[in-house]
Parts: structure tokens; sequence; C-alpha cells
């Protein structure tokens, strides 16, 4: 079964059971301190799960574009990927487990055609916290579930939280067999010998924890999720998502062109490809910062195996127009990009190989002052830095070194990579702690008050400013926009000065639910407007401010501090940046 034919029937099933489709968010979130990417389908929704009122109702289902950063560097086996689709249906408020695991088997069962006997699933197994999920198990046993095929685990397995504060709970999962021998007398789903592949995950939300515990949500809460690729991987019978119809075009060709066989090289290309793609077209451009630093780490990693497959670089503009025309039905927006699809990769391909020369320089001044003190090893200090520092991959490094007649201190080198590795995965972690669950007084008055600054922009320099992303924490707030110019001293004050008469004037902040065109025709500012749905939340902030927003803000802008700007900054061509505090 292809993978859009799953998709459609996913929807179409929610559908008929109560839910609204709601268009998938950008990877690049809006007004998300949390995430360089959209990472999970449950991130956009964070305010509804915590009690805010969905315009789209109680009962909603969706396919989510994600990107994960955390391991870029092993994607190139039979598993990981970097980009993936998650499809996902939510009740917030609504229907809890019994519905839900009854829709889950009958999906499975009904729609995908599954087997009974290849379905296991498992349950929370209790603890202090929380209570053995006994409902789950029986409510599976009610939907049709085999003896035998129900087990428990406990928090590591079978708990869901957003972070280490927030929403969460127990979840329940389900697990395909896929008739591989098992790997001993114990093997069940929590084996990670490839007999059971989890499939779906229902986290029943009911709880809430921070550094005090545990406390019920004020709504209890469904939050799925069912990752594509691998289920459009084991219908179609394929041992790895590579083999699909979702690469296979991709992989195919780089067979035809390539000089070398190297499966790994060939699926990092074709994976970072459709990453790259993805995250250009809802917006991403590579820079040495943040998510931009992401995408020019998988563009440059999937130039250096296009290299080790032998594989001209001019061939990219091709590669790229195999993938808009294979994935074009599930993501229109690739063929609508195409052409700055391949302005940016194509532009970060001719910087890359400039950066490949310059650290071909440092590596032959490295090896003349080794070879002036008759040393013949090239620490790993050395060859750290001509990754860090110059991007010049170790594979090149070893290359050269051997032809020099030079042998590397890889032990060394693995283990600054491996702590370069751990600090960038603490880095993606923090983000993505940083707030999902962590939606203070302060976080949203810092949200509230990138309204009054974009509207004080708008002001002072012009209708053409555009927010183009903001980033959100405790301590302040950073937000991009449009302008081709420096701000100048004067500029910065008025801007201030603006946003500060708006908090004193203690100006109501009121929501009002309405469509999409009907908000546009109030005046409201619509960001990345074609991800919104039939129905919008839009936000007003006394005579001041009307954007389209989920929120959350505050009631009132009376308290919310001494609006004060730090720095202005550019942040890439066209893009400014503002960051600012609240004091």
């Amino acid at each position: 079964m292809k993978a859009i034919e799953i998709r459609n029937k996913y929807l179409k099933f929610f559908e008929s059971k109560g839910h609204t489709i709601i268009p998938s968010a950008p990877l690049i979130p809006e007004n998300d301190p949390s995430v360089l990417f959209t990472t999970a389908g449950m991130q956009p929704l964070v305010p509804y799960l915590l009690g805010e009122k969905h315009p789209a109702g109680t009962r909603l289902t969706d396919y989510q574009k994600c990107v994960r950063t955390n391991d870029i560097e092993e994607v190139g086996d039979n598993r990981h990927l970097t980009y993936f689709e998650m499809l996902g249906n939510w009740s917030l408020g609504d229907y809890f487990k019994e519905e839900s695991i009854q829709m889950s088997f009958d999906f499975l069962t009904k729609e995908l055609q599954i087997p009974v006997g290849k379905l296991y699933v498992t349950c929370f197994k209790g603890d202090n916290d929380c209570p053995r999920d006994e409902v789950a198990a029986e409510c599976w046993k009610k939907a049709g579930i085999l003896d035998g095929h129900i087990y428990y685990y406990g928090k590591e397995d079978n708990w869901w939280i957003a972070g280490e504060e927030g929403p969460c709970g127990p979840d329940t999962e389900m697990f395909y067999d896929t008739g591989k021998p098992a790997c001993g007398p114990d093997c069940q789903p929590s084996c990670d010998c490839g007999k059971y592949v989890e499939i779906w995950n229902n986290v029943f939300m009911e709880y809430f924890k921070n550094k005090d515990g545990y406390s019920k949500l004020q709504q209890r809460n469904v939050d799925t999720g069912l990752g594509l690729e691998r289920m459009t991987m084991l219908l179609e019978g394929k041992e790895t998502p590579f083999d699909t119809e979702l690469f296979s075009d991709v992989m195919n060709k780089l067979k035809d062109l390539q000089k070398v066989e190297i499966l790994e090289s060939r699926r990092i290309v074709a994976e970072h490809l459709r990453s790259s793609m993805m995250i250009i077209s809802d917006g991403g451009k590579p820079s040495n910062i943040d998510r931009g630093y992401i995408l020019r780490r998988l563009i440059r990693r999937m130039i250096r195996h296009l290299n080790k497959l032998q594989i001209s670089l001019n061939e990219i503009s091709n590669l790229i127009e195999i993938n808009v025309e294979a994935l074009k039905e599930m993501y229109p927006e690739l063929e609508k990009n195409k052409e700055t699809i391949k302005r940016v990769i194509n532009e970060e391909k001719d910087k890359f190989v400039k950066t490949l020369s310059h650290g071909e320089k440092e590596f032959e001044k490295e090896i003349k002052k080794l070879s002036e003190q008759n040393i013949d090893i090239i620490p790993g200090t050395t060859v750290f830095k001509l990754y860090d520092t110059y991007g010049f991959p170790p594979e090149v490094t070893k290359e050269l070194a051997e032809e020099n007649n030079f042998k590397l201190d890889l032990k060394e080198f693995e283990k600054l990579f491996k702590e370069h590795q751990e600090k960038s995965r603490q880095g993606a972690e923090q983000k993505f702690k940083g707030g999902l669950a962590e939606q203070t007084e302060k976080t949203i008055a810092y949200h509230t008050a990138t309204h009054l600054l974009h509207q004080a922009l708008r002001i002072v320099l012009g209708s053409h400013i555009k927010q183009s992303g903001s980033n959100i924490t405790e301590e302040r707030l950073r937000f991009d926009f449009t302008h081709p110019q420096k701000m100048t001293k004067e500029e910065i004050q008025k801007v201030e000065d603006l946003v500060n008469e708006q908090i004193q004037r203690n100006l109501d902040v009121t929501c009002e639910e309405m469509n999409y065109e009907d908000a546009k025709k109030t005046g409201a500012i619509g960001l990345f407007t074609d991800k919104y749905g039939e129905k919008v939340k839009v936000y007003t902030i006394g005579d001041f401010s009307k954007e389209i927003c989920g929120g959350p803000h505050v009631t009132n802008t009376k308290g919310m501090g001494t609006f004060k700007i730090k720095k202005e900054e550019s942040s890439s061509s066209g893009i400014r940046r503002i960051k600012a505090v609240l004091q």
C-alpha cells in the first residue's frame, strides 16, 4: 500500500469518527521557543492539551511533517530518518481510553487489513505515581487483541512526557510482528532484535509533571502518533524505509550514477536530500546557527557522500527533480518551491566545495609541521579541528593522510567527536524542553510582546515588515523580520517607546474564532498562511494589534514590565533580528 493511500485512509477514517482534519503545521515552528523544528504532531497543540479551546473542536486529526535532529550521524543505517511524517488523532477532553483503543484496533485490522495475530500491545505496569493500566489492557481484550499479546512495561517504555516537565501520562503502544524468528525464549515487544516493530502510540494524557511531582490536568486528553514511513515499509513488505516508493526513485538513480557501491552513502544522500528539500520548502535557510546549521549539516553531509559515491555534484538538480516528481502528490509545496530548493542547495554546495579547498590547505600546513618534527601520526585534536572548524570530513583527512604516508589518531578523534555529539544532543534536548512544557507567566508575556513588537515595527519601518521567526525563553524574546537594512538608533528607540506605551495603556487582549477569510477581512496579520485551517483564532490587543495566532497570551498588558531592545542585528540576507527583554 502506497504512503499516500495510508495517509488518506487514516484521515478519512478519523474524519468519519467525528474528527476535524487540521493542516500540518510548518516544519519551522511559529512563535515556538521549544525546538528548532516541529518534532511531533502534538507540539503545535500543547496550548489546547493544557485547556485552551481549539477552533476546530475537541476531536482533531492530521498528518504532521516532522524533523528530529538528534541522530543525524546515525542516518545511513536501515531505519534512522531525519525527516518523517507522523499521522495523529487527538481528543481534547473528549473521548478517552476505550474509544481511542477501539478506533486504533479498527483502523489497523479493518482499514489496513493487518491480521490480528500480527498485533501486539504494551501498557503501563504502574508505579507510585500512577496505577497499573488494567483499563487499557481490558479495552484491548474487548477490541479483539489475542491472549498473550499484551505486555506491561514501566515508565521507560510506556510513559510519555514533553520534556522534563509538562503534560504527560501512561501510553499504550502497538507493535507489528514481522514474522522474523524470535531472538530467544524471552523475545517480546521490548526487544530490539527486529521481530517486533512499534507502529503506533496512544498517550493517555491526564497528568502534569513539575518539580514537585504529578498533578491531574484539568482535562483528560488522548495524543497519538503513527509513523507513516514505518507503516509504509511494513505494508509494502520491505526491509527498510529506503526500499519503499518514498525513496526508490532516487535510490535507483543513485545506483545508476555511482562509480563505487556504498549502500550507506546512497541512503544518506536520499534521506538528507529529502529532508533538506522539506526544510527549505518551509522557509529554512543554511547558516551557522540553530536550524540553519542543521540544514547546512544535512546538505554538506549529502555532498560528502555524493563524493564518496563518485557522483558529479552537477547531478544535484536532477536528483531534486526526481524527488519532486516522486513526492509531489504528497507534498505539492515541493513542486511550488522547486526552483528555490535548487538554488539554496546548489549555493550551499558551492560554498562547501570552497570549504573543502580551504580544509586541504590547512591539512597541508598541519602535516608540514608534523614532518618537521619527524611525527607521522596526525593527532585526533587536529583531525577534529579540521572537521569542526573547517567542515573538513574525517574520511577525507584519512584519505589524504594515507597518500602522504601519515596515520591518524582516530581513537582521540572519536573521543572528541562523541563529546561534540553529546553536547549537540543535549542542546537539542534543551531546545525541546525549553517551551513545550514551560508555558510560564513570563514566556506568555514575551509571546504577547512579540505581537506588540511586530505592529510597532510595521508602524515605524513600514507595512513591508513580516515576521520570519521568533524564539522565546524565560529570559528574553528573539524576533526575526523582513527588512533590507540595519535599523537606526532613532528607529530602535521609537519601536521600544511604542511597545512600552501600549503596555502602560493596560490594553485588554481578546480572542475571537472566525473563518480564515473573515480574519483577513478584519485586517488581522497572518503568518504562514498556507498552514491555517478553515477556522482560526484572532488575538486583538486593544486598538493596536490584531494577529492570527494559536496563543497563549496575557489577558491584559498591565504588569508585563518594561520592554527593552538589547540588540538589533542581521540574521540572514534581508532578515533582521531583535533581541529584547521585559524588565
